[in-house]
């Protein structure tokens, strides 16, 4: 009886987070309908990640005077948004709350263009104006692993969320990528048409071949870790795995000890902080503790990276300085699972994917350049450097219409 009793709960439960969440979806339908006829002057950003600033300042300078820029930001990311104000933008930070309903819907409304850079549920309740355009600019250059329709476990969400997901998806008119492939994997995994890919580049690369950012990065990152320069750096950045602790495999720090010479950083998820402490206490001597440099930053210097499905892979293949890039996938067979890796993973990585910690042991012992030729092509064929001006000429074109 008692465990019955509990089933029962823990159905209701379920069942009132649902309503919930489709009670608030009613209430964005509901506020934006009645703002709907609101004159549209107004681009709008919504920020959960903070590196595509300078593409929001350089936007912000090239749009019309008669159009506003409003940046709606996610609490984490005040320091960006400090820094966006302080560059004359207007921002306000937004959480999914009632607040945001009667205050941000009817600013949102208001939007000719609105940028997203990540998956927004609020987007499914949304009325989507025929005089509104609606971008998704996405927060990584490529995907290992899988989401969207593609996530094996989508499929058994209830059938509520799946009509939320895909009433998100609908709501994107464009999907700024920086090669076919995101393209196809965008149009894959949320079920939309190809030709609403716009090839165009991630803004966010252009800086990773620019080489007064670059030449400025690293004189800050060996400011902050001078005993980096002029060293072999061998950075461990391994994907968060959400919902799942995180064990660093046996052998793993063996492994990472093999160039006795290099200078070893490990960049875990800030969530894994004690796994992070352990290792770097392991590694003794040759771990770098870097905590006050992004690994964005960290890879600028970086000659050889680890990682597995994250997609920093991307970014790294870019860089002058990426020599070695090593797939240390310990845990595929699981991971293929939940949430599974892209069918054709194994075309286009360009090193062997090592499964065991021997394999990583000998990968960064003999230290073999990684060819990016082809992963590049691939993955990166619009990320030029030149993605910004791309995207602002499109856009504010059709503004100026």
């Amino acid at each position: 009886m008692w465990y019955n009793s509990r089933c029962y709960g823990q159905r209701n439960l379920v069942i009132l987070v649902i309503n919930v969440k489709e009670i608030y979806l009613w209430l964005v339908r509901l506020m934006s309908l009645l703002c709907a006829r609101r004159h549209r002057n107004k681009v709008v950003y919504l920020l959960s990640f903070s590196d595509n600033l300078p593409f929001i300042k350089a936007l912000a300078a090239a749009l019309p005077a008669d159009v506003d820029l409003l940046v709606f930001y996610r609490p984490e990311h005040e320091a960006a948004a400090t820094h966006l104000a302080a560059a004359g933008i207007t921002t306000r930070v937004f959480r999914d709350d009632l607040h945001f309903v009667w205050r941000g819907i009817p600013s949102l409304m208001q939007a000719r263009l609105l940028f997203c850079d990540n998956y927004y549920a609020f987007l499914g309740g949304l009325w989507h104006p025929k005089n509104m355009r609606i971008v998704q600019m996405w927060h990584a250059a490529g995907a290992i692993k899988r989401f969207g329709w593609d996530d094996p476990t989508t499929s058994r969400r209830p059938k509520s969320d799946q009509r939320r997901f895909q009433a998100v998806y609908n709501q994107f008119d464009d999907y700024v990528v920086g090669s076919s492939a995101m393209g196809r994997v965008f149009a894959n995994s949320y079920r939309v048409p190809f030709e609403r890919m716009q090839i165009l580049g991630y803004p966010r690369s252009d800086r990773l071949v620019n080489a007064t950012w670059l030449a400025k990065t690293r004189q800050r990152v060996y400011r902050l870790a001078p005993e980096l320069q002029d060293q072999r750096v061998i950075l461990y950045a391994p994907t968060y795995r959400d919902g799942v602790t995180f064990r660093p495999p046996e052998g793993l720090v063996t492994a990472l000890q093999q160039d006795p010479a290099a200078k070893v950083i490990v960049k875990l998820h800030p969530a894994l902080a004690d796994q992070t402490a352990r290792l770097q206490q392991e590694l003794g001597t040759q771990v770098v503790v870097a905590q006050h440099l992004s690994t964005t930053e960290l890879l600028t210097v970086t000659e050889t990276l680890i990682t597995d499905y994250s997609s920093v892979a991307f970014d790294y293949s870019l860089l002058s300085n990426a020599h070695s890039l090593l797939f240390y996938l310990f845990d595929l067979p699981a991971y293929t699972q939940d949430p599974g890796v892209q069918a054709d993973l194994f075309e286009w990585l360009p090193s062997p994917a090592l499964q065991t910690a021997a394999e990583l042991a000998a990968a960064i012992h003999a230290d073999t350049a990684t060819d990016f030729t082809k992963f590049n092509q691939h993955w990166n064929s619009a990320n030029d450097g030149q993605a910004t001006q791309r995207v602002i000429d499109r856009y504010v074109a059709l503004l100026t219409n």
